[in-house]
């Protein structure tokens, strides 16, 4: 994935955003808590990905490193390609047939 190279958005969404690093280092997203509204920069590895069948099924999650709480908010097109591209562990979940 490539980092953005330019002034982070005004988005206050809480959605991950790759933070750009200083070379091929490691990627790390800006993040945010909802329920204690810290904001935070996360590794690849403290996210992760499920991918479903549905928008509802499709979302991320991370654990707040200020209050602990497990996060989960959904997954658009957008934020799979970044999450993927960076790194973040994902399940993908598959339909059976029958």
């Amino acid at each position: 994935m490539a980092a953005t190279s330019g002034p982070a958005s005004g988005r206050t969404s809480g959605a991950p955003e790759p933070v750009a690093g200083g070379g091929a280092g490691p990627v790390t997203f800006k993040a945010a808590c909802p329920e204690c509204r810290a904001r935070f920069e996360l590794a690849a590895g403290a996210l992760r990905l499920a991918i479903g069948g549905s928008r509802r099924t499709t979302f991320y999650s991370f654990t707040c490193p200020e209050c602990a709480v497990q996060v989960r908010k959904p997954a658009g097109e957008r934020i799979v390609e970044l999450l993927t591209g960076g790194g973040v562990s994902t399940l993908r979940s598959v339909r059976g047939r029958g």
